[in-house]
Protein backbone atom coordinates (compact mmCIF):
# COMPACT_ATOMS: atom_id res chain seq x y z
CA UNK A 1 0.00 0.00 0.00
CA UNK A 2 1.18 3.54 -0.70
CA UNK A 3 0.08 7.08 0.01
CA UNK A 4 -0.38 8.28 -3.55
CA UNK A 5 -0.60 11.84 -4.75
CA UNK A 6 -1.40 12.51 -8.37
CA UNK A 7 -1.94 15.71 -10.32
CA UNK A 8 -4.63 15.63 -12.98
CA UNK A 9 -3.10 15.73 -16.45
CA UNK A 10 -3.99 18.48 -18.90
CA UNK A 11 -4.35 16.01 -21.76
CA UNK A 12 -6.43 12.82 -21.53
CA UNK A 13 -4.53 9.74 -20.33
CA UNK A 14 -6.82 7.36 -22.26
CA UNK A 15 -10.17 7.20 -24.03
CA UNK A 16 -12.83 5.25 -22.12
CA UNK A 17 -14.75 2.43 -23.83
CA UNK A 18 -17.73 4.85 -23.94
CA UNK A 19 -15.65 7.39 -25.90
CA UNK A 20 -15.16 9.96 -23.13
CA UNK A 21 -11.76 11.45 -22.31
CA UNK A 22 -10.22 10.04 -19.12
CA UNK A 23 -7.73 11.67 -16.80
CA UNK A 24 -6.55 9.12 -14.25
CA UNK A 25 -6.49 10.31 -10.64
CA UNK A 26 -5.47 8.70 -7.33
CA UNK A 27 -6.18 5.06 -6.52
CA UNK A 28 -6.03 2.63 -3.61
CA UNK A 29 -6.29 -1.13 -3.38
CA UNK A 30 -10.11 -0.84 -3.06
CA UNK A 31 -10.96 1.91 -5.53
CA UNK A 32 -9.76 4.24 -8.25
CA UNK A 33 -10.74 7.75 -9.31
CA UNK A 34 -10.77 9.46 -12.70
CA UNK A 35 -12.16 12.52 -14.43
CA UNK A 36 -14.40 11.85 -17.43
CA UNK A 37 -14.92 14.61 -20.01
CA UNK A 38 -17.31 14.93 -22.94
CA UNK A 39 -16.89 17.85 -25.35
CA UNK A 40 -19.83 20.18 -26.06
CA UNK A 41 -22.84 18.42 -27.64
CA UNK A 42 -21.11 14.99 -27.56
CA UNK A 43 -22.84 11.72 -26.66
CA UNK A 44 -21.05 8.72 -25.15
CA UNK A 45 -21.51 5.15 -26.33
CA UNK A 46 -23.83 3.13 -24.09
CA UNK A 47 -21.90 0.62 -21.97
CA UNK A 48 -22.18 -1.62 -18.92
CA UNK A 49 -19.51 -2.84 -16.52
CA UNK A 50 -18.91 -6.51 -15.78
CA UNK A 51 -17.68 -6.27 -12.16
CA UNK A 52 -17.15 -2.69 -10.99
CA UNK A 53 -19.56 -0.14 -9.60
CA UNK A 54 -19.05 3.60 -9.82
CA UNK A 55 -20.20 6.83 -8.24
CA UNK A 56 -19.84 10.06 -10.21
CA UNK A 57 -19.90 13.74 -9.28
CA UNK A 58 -20.50 16.35 -11.97
CA UNK A 59 -17.99 19.18 -11.50
CA UNK A 60 -18.64 21.32 -14.59
CA UNK A 61 -21.14 21.54 -17.43
CA UNK A 62 -24.60 20.19 -18.06
CA UNK A 63 -26.10 17.14 -19.65
CA UNK A 64 -27.99 13.94 -18.96
CA UNK A 65 -27.23 10.37 -17.91
CA UNK A 66 -29.43 7.39 -18.77
CA UNK A 67 -29.15 4.27 -16.58
CA UNK A 68 -30.96 0.95 -16.77
CA UNK A 69 -30.70 -1.96 -14.36
CA UNK A 70 -33.18 -4.81 -14.78
CA UNK A 71 -36.65 -3.24 -15.03
CA UNK A 72 -35.49 0.07 -13.48
CA UNK A 73 -34.69 2.86 -15.93
CA UNK A 74 -33.97 6.53 -15.23
CA UNK A 75 -32.56 9.56 -17.02
CA UNK A 76 -31.02 12.15 -14.70
CA UNK A 77 -30.25 15.77 -15.51
CA UNK A 78 -26.61 16.58 -14.83
CA UNK A 79 -25.09 19.84 -13.62
CA UNK A 80 -22.28 20.77 -11.22
CA UNK A 81 -23.02 19.25 -7.81
CA UNK A 82 -25.15 16.29 -9.00
CA UNK A 83 -23.90 12.80 -8.12
CA UNK A 84 -25.08 9.50 -9.57
CA UNK A 85 -24.47 5.82 -8.85
CA UNK A 86 -23.75 3.20 -11.50
CA UNK A 87 -24.14 -0.32 -10.06
CA UNK A 88 -22.24 -3.22 -11.64
CA UNK A 89 -24.17 -4.48 -14.67
CA UNK A 90 -26.16 -1.26 -15.14
CA UNK A 91 -26.43 0.00 -18.71
CA UNK A 92 -25.57 3.69 -18.94
CA UNK A 93 -24.97 6.48 -21.41
CA UNK A 94 -24.31 10.17 -20.90
CA UNK A 95 -24.43 13.26 -23.03
CA UNK A 96 -23.28 16.86 -22.94
CA UNK A 97 -26.17 19.20 -23.68
CA UNK A 98 -24.16 22.39 -23.22
CA UNK A 99 -21.64 24.57 -25.01
CA UNK A 100 -18.80 23.81 -22.55
CA UNK A 101 -17.11 20.51 -21.69
CA UNK A 102 -18.97 18.24 -19.26
CA UNK A 103 -16.59 17.11 -16.48
CA UNK A 104 -17.41 14.32 -14.02
CA UNK A 105 -15.21 12.74 -11.35
CA UNK A 106 -15.87 9.03 -10.94
CA UNK A 107 -14.79 6.56 -8.28
CA UNK A 108 -14.67 2.89 -9.31
CA UNK A 109 -14.89 0.09 -6.76
CA UNK A 110 -12.88 -2.13 -7.02
CA UNK A 111 -10.22 -0.29 -9.06
CA UNK A 112 -10.70 -0.22 -12.82
CA UNK A 113 -9.34 -3.57 -14.11
CA UNK A 114 -8.84 -2.61 -17.78
CA UNK A 115 -10.64 -1.91 -21.03
CA UNK A 116 -12.27 -5.37 -21.16
CA UNK A 117 -14.34 -4.38 -18.10
CA UNK A 118 -16.86 -2.40 -20.17
CA UNK A 119 -18.99 -3.74 -22.99
CA UNK A 120 -21.28 -1.91 -25.41
CA UNK A 121 -25.04 -2.09 -24.96
CA UNK A 122 -28.03 -0.51 -26.72
CA UNK A 123 -28.46 3.06 -25.54
CA UNK A 124 -31.11 5.73 -25.85
CA UNK A 125 -29.19 8.34 -27.89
Amino acid sequence: MSLSTRERSLDPDVTAPDGSEVRILAATSRGSMAQFTLPPRAVSKAVAHRTVEEVWLVTHGQGRMWRKLGDMEVTADLWAGISVSIPAGAHFQFRNDGEEPLHCVGVTMPPWPGMDEAYEVKGVW
